[in-house]
């Protein structure tokens, strides 16, 4: 175990107050994008199934219903959509996918259900931009 010595500690504490600052803002950040988006698509008629759905395999932010089908949306906020985009990486999307297909097991079709990946993008000021089927691309 290191111990710190007492100037170490006084310098130490208010960083690490300073890091989980940032961290709990982040995290209330992701929350309030996730809200836009989840608000968004059921304007648009796809209500909200669940959120923050957590497998074996990973998490997927928002699950969205689209009739009979499933939308599996992952919510990326940044200062501007391309930095938003930017932040979706190919490991990630493998582990979405994963997690997908963990969480269609538990439908009543199964993997026949109808499902799409979107990536909804949220800037600074609140606005959303969805790329629909966004993966397809990728692979």
């Amino acid at each position: 175990m290191t111990r710190l010595t007492h100037a170490e500690f006084h310098t130490a504490a208010p960083v690490a107050r300073a890091r989980a600052d940032r961290g709990r803002a982040s995290y209330l950040s992701g929350l309030a994008a996730e809200d836009i988006v989840a608000r968004d698509y059921a304007r648009r008629g796809h209500p909200l199934r669940d959120s923050r759905w957590r497998g074996k395999r990973g998490e997927i932010d928002l699950v969205m219903e689209d009739g009979d089908g499933i939308v599996f949306v992952e919510v990326k906020k940044s200062r501007d959509f391309d930095a938003a985009m930017s932040r979706v990486t190919p490991a990630q999307v493998r582990r979405l996918y994963a997690t997908g297909e963990e969480y269609l097991g538990g439908l009543p079709r199964g993997s026949l259900t109808d499902v799409r990946f979107d990536v909804a993008l949220v800037d600074s000021a609140g606005q959303v931009q969805v790329v629909e089927n966004a993966f397809g691309h990728m692979f």
